[in-house]
């Protein structure tokens, strides 16, 4: 089953991932197993699944996860939260940290 996540880290930071196995295996191995877990989880653990979304077929879950990446924290929060009418404005909006590439969104510490 292709799934589409965000799991957030210990310190706040989001990582978002896909995978075509099941969901709660793949969340265990972030937490517990070194060979298979994202080296960005590995150093933040423990790790904890915050939004999940299924998927058809694999290329369409990693198309999301792409896209997720995409977004700044505050977007991933509104839609972690169901905040739907929020998004809209979040993808215009110019505020806020520029958007990252990779799959880790890290929180904005701040002064």
């Amino acid at each position: 089953m292709p799934w589409t996540y965000i799991l957030e880290c210990r310190g706040g930071a989001f990582y978002v991932g896909s995978t075509g196995r099941e969901l709660e295996s793949r969340v265990w191995e972030h937490n517990h197993d070194d060979q298979m877990a994202a080296n960005f989880t590995r150093k933040r653990r423990p790790v904890r699944l915050v939004y999940a979304e299924w998927f058809d077929a694999v290329e369409l879950a990693f198309e999301r996860e792409k896209q997720l990446q995409g977004w700044r924290r505050e977007k991933k929060l509104a839609l972690i939260a169901s905040q739907w009418e929020d998004l809209p404005r979040l993808a215009q909006s110019g505020e806020g940290p520029v958007a990252s590439t990779s799959s880790a969104t890290l929180r904005d510490e701040g002064p």
